[in-house]
């Protein structure tokens, strides 16, 4: 059901009945000074039903976490709110159109996640990609830096995959793919962020962890690897399948750019290396001579 909260200074109870008719929305009301806090609501739908002065007021330093319904009295043409969406009506209200207005947005809203999901996400796998990797990255890298927290990337890389697609075909390979995917998605904690990051490697960024414990929990689904049961159609033994890794951690050791590009290209190094020792291992970064 769509949560929709009402931020007012007024009597909103005819409101709340316009809108609840057919109880296909979840309506309540808040006080307008509550508006600051509205994410806490989780709304599919913010509406603001309040004075000229008061809007005016909430639209200078408020912005909307949600698509939003502004009520007033009369057509304001001063206000610009900061947010995804919103529109605006005038009362006396007439039901239809408001119930009308309010599908839009929803509508637009749940357009919008659409698009964005299907821009972030791995077709095959179902993960995220890099897209998503790169906007959430800076982010965390920013929050680390705040709270003075590390941050580790390990990237990993299906060992010999060509071999895989050469021997049984593409398809076998997708299957391969989908399945490390779910293993991954299963060792994960829920803070952590998975992302397919190329044909055969994978991404994951690990808030507050060390580089050493980032390399207990890679060595820990590198074994799981090891053990794992992959058997193309028609064959009658399993074919061995191995993983390699390298992981990088901020904050760096290097007086280098504190950005995204540095953690990831420090553990495509670290990765590198894995795959020079003869692969099936993890390498930390931190472990390794590089020249600058």
């Amino acid at each position: 059901m769509k949560n929709i909260v009402i931020f007012t200074n007024k009597d909103s109870s005819n409101l709340e009945s316009m809108i609840a008719v057919n109880d296909e929305y979840d309506v309540r009301t808040k006080n307008i000074d509550e508006i600051k806090d509205a994410v806490k609501y989780n709304p599919s739908l913010i509406i603001l039903n309040a004075d000229e002065s008061k809007i005016k007021e909430v639209s200078m330093v408020t912005k909307l976490a949600s698509p939003s319904l502004i009520i007033a009295d009369k057509f304001i043409d001063s206000i610009v709110f900061r947010g995804d969406s919103y529109d605006f009506i005038t009362e006396p209200i007439n039901e239809k159109e408001l119930q009308l207005r309010i599908k839009n947005l929803l509508k637009i809203k749940e357009l919008k996640e659409t698009i964005n999901q299907v821009s972030t996400t791995d077709a095959l796998t179902g993960l995220h990609n890099r897209k998503f990797l790169h906007e959430r990255l800076e982010a965390e890298i920013s929050r680390a830096k705040r709270y003075d927290t590390k941050l580790s990337c390990l990237l990993l890389d299906i060992d010999f995959f060509k071999v895989v697609n050469d021997m049984y075909g593409y398809d076998w390979g997708d299957v391969l793919l989908k399945k490390i995917a779910e293993m991954l998605k299963s060792f994960i904690r829920k803070e952590d962020i998975l992302t397919r990051y190329g044909d055969e490697e994978f991404i994951v960024i690990l808030p507050n962890t060390p580089e050493e414990n980032a390399f207990i929990f890679a060595e820990r689904f590198r074994r799981e690897i090891e053990k794992m049961e992959f058997i193309p159609a028609g064959e009658e033994e399993r074919h061995p399948i191995t993983i390699s890794g390298g992981i990088s951690s901020y904050p760096f050791l290097q007086n280098v750019e504190e950005d995204a590009n540095t953690l990831i290209r420090y553990a495509e190094h670290a990765l590198y290396n894995a795959k020079k020792r003869g692969k099936n291992k993890i390498v930390q970064f931190s472990q390794i001579n590089i020249e600058y």
